[in-house]
């Protein structure tokens, strides 16, 4: 496929990397000549100087005939407004817009663009690590609105069913693995030790569910 990364911070240089290692053909604009020095060395892929607004630039980078773009300059307006033209204008199928300061999410929003906020990301993240350890994130959709969530049976739920462990709302079973085996379980399914459960929740559920982790269940197991 045909990429196309606007922007070519830190950030910029691992996404056109990361594409180009997976055999695509890859573009980078950005302003700055002296940014593509974040680019490592392995990196094979074109590299286009130039405002992220110009057309000039765009036409160079080939972006009618782009697969996909990426807008991810420390900039919200400029990637709003080049994601907006790429998808608008110039009908690339996929775009992806970075925002930089949460605040600006709205005008994200307004263009109706997908979007990866790293900021809300990350906060929502670390505030997680600080004080929930049942459960641990393992993949993230959207901006962190929900995400799915891994932990291991101990003794004290061995025995009881999925239903009496899972919140009634919020949180949607995804796997089980048990002895190296995924399956998709029913709610009936009697949990063993080491059990590796794996859930898609959205923040209300991932917290009624750490809370029941910490305490002893109430009742009788099967």
């Amino acid at each position: 496929m045909n990429m196309i990364v606007i922007g070519c911070g830190r950030v910029g240089a691992e996404l056109a990397n990361r594409l180009y290692q997976r055999g695509h053909t890859v573009v980078v604009v950005d302003q700055s000549e002296a940014a593509f020095h974040n680019l490592p060395m392995e990196f094979r892929g074109r590299t286009v100087v130039g405002e992220a607004l110009s057309q000039d630039a765009l036409r160079r980078a080939e972006i009618g005939e782009a697969d996909a773009l990426a807008a991810v300059t420390g900039n919200d307006t400029i990637n709003a407004v080049v994601a907006h033209l790429a998808r608008s204008f110039y009908s690339v199928p996929s775009v992806v817009v970075r925002n930089f300061d949460s605040r600006w999410r709205p005008m994200h929003e307004v263009f109706n663009l997908q979007v990866v906020s790293s900021s809300s990301w990350a906060a929502q993240r670390i505030e997680e690590l600080l004080y929930y350890q049942e459960a641990h994130s393992v993949f993230s959709a959207g901006n962190g609105e929900v995400e799915l969530y891994e932990f291991v049976i101990q003794d004290e739920w061995a025995g009881f069913s999925l239903g009496d462990l899972l919140p009634d709302k919020g949180c949607v079973l995804a796997a089980l693995t048990r002895g190296g085996r995924a399956m998709l379980p029913i709610q009936d399914e009697i949990l063993q030790k080491g059990d590796l459960i794996l859930v898609s929740a959205n923040l209300e559920g991932s917290e009624a569910l750490r809370s029941r982790l910490q305490f002893e269940p109430q009742g009788d197991s099967a």
